[in-house]
Order: structure tokens, then C-alpha cells, then sequence
């Protein structure tokens, strides 16, 4: 008897639908953008093959430099989009990409992870480790990336995610740490309206990862569970939180975790008034924009 291959079987408003015959069809698709002079910044970027078996990826943002060359610490960026969605090839990531690189003056990497459903959590964690472990690759100045080789300075090394990227650069944190990866030194942590966990099951999260409970006893979900915690490989970090974002909570939630932690470091929040969720890609024309970019840039700043 044939099957209806238009009956859902799940279904994730804003994200992704699933079909019974497995077909998976998102809400909306990443534009596709190329790499090259970015003519607002005069940025250059470039996209490279982290993983040719597992097809990860990833884009380099090098900025204009002025007088003499020199090494610029590096930021490695992971995208949001519930890890399911996203692209560090969209457009809004390379205008916010380009943008960061000039006014912080940092060589920017940013994971191009696989995605859920079709790759299971924790795929994206073990990606953007990967990612990592790839830079870090570089540090004698010999590894398979010529930019990082001649700009980076692995001595200066920043973590920086939004949303469901924030929950990832903070897990890649942890795991050098807890791993002692050498080659990079992590010196800060951007966290940017991060998606984490709470008491009641994230079905949505479940689904990605079937081997998650999906609440705040997951450590991927909640850090203030996390063994490895006070192994977080960096020195300061910085939460990020928009006062209308129903992940706000979670937010400021970490925040207080990393707080009372005593992991060693130093820990601030910066919350946006009037703002929601993500707002500096999808509110573009917000006034409030230009403060959280140069609350970021002065964060990231390592002279």
C-alpha cells in the first residue's frame, strides 16, 4: 500500500518540519553568499575544508590591514540558528563578520558545523571542537591554512557565539580545557543570547539529540551541571541578554552559574533593553545595535 509522503510526523514551527518518509523541510533556507572583498569593510574572506570526511567547513574574514604586517588575535565564531539552521556563507554573517573584523581588528573563523535533524546532536558539538582542534593545528606556523599561518596569533584566541553558536562556544571552551588542547590560547568568551536548557524537557532540543533528557540535567544545557566546568579554558566572558528574548532567563542564569563557579575568570552581563531575540540580525535598522556591536568589540579587543 503506498505511503502519504505529505503526513508529518514532526513538527517545529520556525525550524523544520519532518515528514513520515523522512524527508526534512526547513521553515526557511540560508542564503548563499561568495567569499571574496567585502566592499563596506574591504574585509577579504576566503571559505576552507576543515574535515574533507565529515564535509565541514569553514569561512575566513581577514581585515584591511594598514602599515606594517602583523600577527591579530583570532576570534572563532559559531552561527546560531538552533542547530538546525544557519550558515557562516549567509549574508547576514558575513555583513556581521566583516563588520566585527574591522572594528576589533581580529582574523575571524567562523565552523561551519553540520546540521540537525539530519546529523544528530551532538554532531554540531563535535564539529566545532573539530573546528578548533584544526586552528590549532597552526600554532607552529606550518598548518594547512596560509591566513592563519601568516595573520593569526594563537596566543589571542576569542570564542564567540549567538544563540544556539553561543551554547557551542562555550562547550568548545570547556573541552579544551578539560582536554588541555594545546596550540591556542583562549582568552575570551563570547556568549550571545545563548540557548540553553531549563527544568521542563526541550522536545524540540530532543529530537535533535535523542540521547538527551532535554532539561537542566544535561551538561550541554545547563553548565552549572558540568563536571568539566571549572575547566573552562579562558579569562574572561562575557553574557549577552535582550530583555524581551524568552531565553533571557537561561541567560542570566548562566551567567550567575559562571559566577558562583569559581572557575577563575572574570564574568559580566550586558543586558539590551526593548530587544528581542537576536535582534542584531533580525531588527537591522535597531538604534540599539551600534551599542551591543561596540560592547562586543571592546570585549574582544586584545592590544
Amino acid at each position: 500500500m503506498a505511503t502519504d509522503n505529505t503526513e508529518i510526523s514532526h513538527d517545529f514551527p520556525s525550524f523544520f518540519k519532518v515528514y513520515k518518509d523522512g524527508r526534512v523541510e526547513r521553515y526557511w533556507n540560508t542564503d548563499f553568499v561568495e567569499a571574496g572583498v567585502d566592499t563596506e569593510t574591504g574585509v577579504q574572506s576566503k571559505d576552507v575544508v576543515i574535515s574533507p570526511e565529515a564535509n565541514v567547513k569553514a569561512r575566513i574574514f581577514l581585515p584591511k590591514i594598514d602599515g606594517p604586517a602583523k600577527k591579530l588575535p583570532l576570534l572563532v565564531h559559531y552561527h546560531g540558528g538552533g542547530f538546525c539552521l544557519g550558515s557562516p556563507f549567509a549574508s547576514a554573517f558575513k555583513t556581521f563578520l566583516s563588520t566585527l573584523a574591522t572594528q576589533a581588528s581580529v582574523i575571524a573563523v567562523s565552523i561551519d558545523y553540520r546540521l540537525a535533524p539530519e546529523h544528530k546532536l551532538p554532531t554540531a558539538y563535535d564539529d566545532s571542537l573539530a573546528g578548533l582542534r584544526w586552528i590549532a593545528e597552526h600554532s607552529d606556523g606550518k598548518g594547512p591554512e596560509p591566513w592563519i599561518n601568516e595573520h593569526a596569533d594563537l596566543g589571542r584566541v576569542i570564542l564567540a557565539g549567538e544563540s544556539a553558536g553561543a551554547t557551542l562556544a562555550h562547550y568548545v571552551a570547556v573541552q579544551a580545557g578539560a582536554a588541555g588542547l594545546g596550540g591556542v590560547a583562549i582568552k575570551r568568551l563570547l556568549i550571545v543570547h545563548p540557548y540553553f536548557g531549563a527544568k521542563e524537557p526541550d522536545k524540540f532540543y530532543q529530537y535533535m539529540c535523542p540521547t538527551s533528557s532535554g532539561t537542566d540535567d544535561d551538561p550541554k544545557l545547563n553548565p552549572a551541571v558540568d563536571p568539566d566546568l571549572l575547566r573552562l579554558k579562558c579569562d574572561a566572558v562575557l553574557v549577552c541578554v535582550a530583555e524581551k528574548d524568552m531565553l533571557k532567563g537561561r541567560g542570566v542564569a548562566y551567567y550567575g552559574a559562571m559566577k558562583k563557579s569559581g572557575w577563575g575568570g572574570t564574568v559580566d552581563l550586558h543586558e539590551t533593553k526593548g530587544e528581542d531575540h537576536c535582534f542584531h540580525f533580525f531588527n537591522p535598522k535597531s538604534e540599539n545595535i551600534g551599542p551591543l556591536m561596540k560592547k562586543m568589540v571592546d570585549f574582544i579587543q586584545l592590544n
